[in-house]
This record gives structure tokens, sequence and C-alpha cells, in this order.
């Protein structure tokens, strides 16, 4: 699982420093807003030819290990 979380990539440089796959300007919630819209992983692939299977497989276990923290602070109650 270790190696499919390197395709994922924070780099200041690349999409303002947002999680990326693979330090491609493609964002890890790009993605997961595709899947969330309905897309299957076929359609994704299909539609985005750079992108690999593990890649979705990667960004589906990022956004599970953030889900996972111990901690969430709610934006509203900082302000």
């Amino acid at each position: 699982m270790e190696q499919l979380l390197q395709r994922i990539t924070i780099n200041p440089k690349v999409s303002s420093g947002k999680p990326s796959i693979r330090n491609m300007r493609f964002t890890v919630a790009q993605l997961l807003e595709l899947l969330a819209a309905g897309m299957t992983p076929a359609e994704i692939l299909s539609d985005y030819p750079f992108l690999e299977e593990a890649d979705i497989q990667a960004c589906l276990l990022f956004a599970a290990r953030i889900a996972n923290a111990k901690s969430i602070i709610n934006p509203q109650s900082v302000a």
C-alpha cells in the first residue's frame, strides 16, 4: 500500500502544492470529484489516458488515510 501512496506527490511548484498524481497537474481532489460524480474508473481512464488504474487506487487510499485522521478541524469554527 505504501508503494501506491508514492504516486501521490505534494510539490509546491505543481498545482499550488495540492496533492497531485505523479507530479502531474491533475490533483487527487479532481479525481475524487470525478468518482463522486458517478464516473467509473474505466470512464476516467478512457477520458484521461495519461492516468493509470493504480493512480485511482492511490487516490482512494490517500483519501481513506485522510478520513482516518485522529482529529478534524471544522473550518467554519476557526473563522
